[in-house]
């Protein structure tokens, strides 16, 4: 076995005590610490030496800071995303929502998108890209995060269809929209999380009150007056969540369809008229 591969599997076996993937993260920390992609890596490990600075990486994992916050970035759908501290790390299960919004429109494209809480654009610039003659609106709380959105637009050659400001909620935002994509905060106070979320990820972009449904009870009164005729609003819950978020939608007038995540859990509710 070469010098790379005796180093990540020595590294996996120490980063199964913090990860579930910890042979994946050994992975990405080598090839970051190398300057190349992952799969240049694999494809041929015994061209590169180990660097220095994989044991640093190595140590700063297993003290639970996310690989996304090591490395810089985060793959999200067909796009690359950089993340950083308080920006929430775009996840897998987060692709549902644009998978919803995919058959919902089938071979039409939704003119104008609003993504409520984009943190790194992460809904957004994931849907323009599907979408090349959409034009769309991310809103976050934090200027900070914006930041990253904006320069995650123009990486992706998205900026001159994607803009970004500062809100709360859908305060101050004029017109409608075809599309309506929100990951709203949904985890209950208190409720426990891995070291990983509670030490790094920003506790605003999680927990919303005591059963987590705060924020949908502000949004969803307000989406009918947003909602463009034909068009759909998709929301992200908690996999334990549907028929809760599911009556707050019917009683403002809503349709409700649920859809699952790979994992077979209850992940995105898509919204239309009734």
């Amino acid at each position: 076995m070469s010098e790379v591969g005796l180093a990540l599997r020595a590294a996996a076996t120490r980063l199964a005590a913090v990860s579930e993937t910890p042979r994946l993260d050994a992975e990405l920390l080598m090839a970051h610490a190398l300057g190349v992609e992952r799969a240049a890596l694999l494809l041929d490990p015994s061209r590169y030496a180990v660097p220095e600075a994989f044991a640093t990486l190595v140590e700063r994992r297993l003290a639970h800071e996310p690989v996304a916050y090591i490395v810089g970035y985060r793959d999200f759908w067909t796009i690359r995303l950089a993340v950083g501290p308080g920006a929430l790390i775009p996840r897998p299960d987060s692709e549902t929502l644009i998978e919803a919004a995919l058959d919902h429109f089938g071979a039409r494209s939704p003119h104008h998108i609003l993504d409520l809480g984009t943190g790194p654009g992460t809904l957004l610039l994931a849907a323009l890209a599907e979408w090349p003659a959409a034009t769309g609106l991310g809103i976050d709380a934090s200027e900070a995060v914006l930041t990253l959105a904006r320069a995650n637009a123009e990486a992706l050659g998205l900026a001159a269809r994607a803009a970004f400001r500062v809100g709360d909620w859908m305060a101050g935002v004029a017109g409608s929209f075809d599309l309506i994509l929100c990951n709203p905060p949904y985890i209950a106070d208190g409720e426990a999380l891995m070291l990983d979320v509670v030490r790094y990820e920003p506790a605003s972009a999680l927990f919303a009150g005591a059963d987590g449904l705060d924020d949908y009870r502000r949004i969803i009164p307000m989406l009918p007056d947003y909602l463009a005729p034909g068009g759909a609003a998709v929301l992200e819950i908690g996999s334990t969540q549907h028929m809760l978020v599911a009556e707050l939608a019917e009683a403002a007038g809503f349709a409700v369809r649920c859809r699952r995540d790979l994992g077979g859990r209850d992940r995105a509710l898509l919204l239309t008229r009734a």
